[in-house]
């Protein structure tokens, strides 16, 4: 039998219940129940619907984890849950159900941050992180370069965006386009059969000025508003829109920026491991994209399983785990959620 610490995680920040359960780094269970159908129909994620999805799914979500994980509630070391980032209502329930597991138990509950698990759900693809690493964290609300020295203690936000996040750009652009939320994946796919060259969007943040100031930054919004500005103009000349163009040029803008920067604040920080995490790191250009930079600057990239970088209770689990095995202190019994908990932050104490 393994010593590895037999971790239960809970994720409930946004609009996936995700229960899971792992011995180290080795998922036994990985149960998620996506409230994304009921969003789609208002174009984006409402909190109060996500919260009341996830009072529904939890119990059955948790029941199905334990049984598919052939072992019992009692053999748990400890129970980790999201206690945020994220939206306030949704993480209450996953706090709340988690202080009434660990209690009832007898376990140590780790309150980790929903961010930080972005980056350590790829140990459970590629074992322990290397340290340093450059993590590139990309997901619907965030958009951040992290230097990560300890992935359970120490970790600096290094770069990160001054307004929207990627994955909330690629949400508006979909919107404006009239195709279906979540954008991403969408985008994503219809970008195969478009020229990424064939309109040339700006490039946030890039200019000689911008990056004496914000080196690491990332800005989208003015990348939005010129998607929407071409749109506007073709359609007022009654042109009929490129929508697979349109959807490859303004992803090839997202990721020419995403993988240079993590490209350059590598090198500027002597790091040869970069980790990519997050939602949108399920985009294949972000992924084909950072791997050729990587490569041609002599840079490791570690790439977690597509299924794995969307929201679930594996990352949640498996930096649990990791927090018992550095010897962290558990979560005193009275943390809250926090809607706004620094990525600096990984562990609440």
């Amino acid at each position: 039998m393994s010593s590895a610490p037999l971790v239960l995680g809970i994720e409930s920040s946004c609009d996936e219940t995700g229960i899971a359960i792992v011995r180290g780094t080795e998922i036994l269970a990985n149960e998620v129940a996506s409230s994304v159908e009921l969003h789609a129909r208002f174009g984006g994620v409402v909190p109060e619907v996500a919260s009341r999805a996830h009072l529904e799914a939890i119990v059955p979500c948790l029941r199905r984890a334990v049984s598919a994980s052939g072992v019992t509630l009692s053999d748990l070391d400890a129970v980790a849950v999201t206690a945020g980032p994220g939206l306030m209502g949704a993480l209450v329930v996953g706090v709340s159900a988690a202080k009434v597991l660990a209690g009832a138990l007898g376990k140590p509950l780790y309150g980790v941050n929903h961010l930080v698990g972005h980056v350590a759900v790829d140990m459970l693809d590629h074992g322990p992180l290397p340290s340093p690493a450059l993590a590139l964290l990309v997901s619907g609300g965030h958009t951040s370069l992290l230097l990560v020295r300890d992935i359970t203690s120490d970790i600096v936000e290094i770069g990160t965006t001054i307004d929207d996040a990627a994955g909330e750009a690629y949400d508006k652009v979909a919107r404006l386009l009239g195709l279906p939320y979540p954008g991403g994946p969408v985008i994503d796919e219809l970008a195969a059969a478009g020229d990424p060259k064939a309109i040339h969007f700006p490039r946030g943040l890039t200019g000689r000025r911008d990056l004496e100031r914000h080196r690491f930054d990332f800005s989208f919004s003015g990348l939005k508003t010129a998607v929407a500005r071409w749109v506007e103009t073709e359609q007022r000349a009654d042109h009929e829109i490129p929508v697979a163009d349109v959807c490859a040029s303004f992803q090839e803008a997202v990721c020419d920026v995403l993988t240079a920067k993590s490209v350059a604040a590598a090198t500027a920080y002597e790091v040869r491991d970069v980790v990519l995490g997050g939602g949108v790191a399920a985009n294949s250009r972000l992924r084909g994209l950072l791997e050729e930079r990587c490569a041609t600057a002599g840079l490791s990239l570690r790439r977690p399983n597509p299924a794995l970088c969307t929201d679930n209770g594996a990352m949640v689990a498996v930096l649990g785990a990791a927090m018992v095995a550095a010897g962290r202190p558990p979560s005193p019994i009275t943390f809250g959620a926090d809607s706004g908990l620094p990525v600096e932050t990984p562990l609440v104490t």
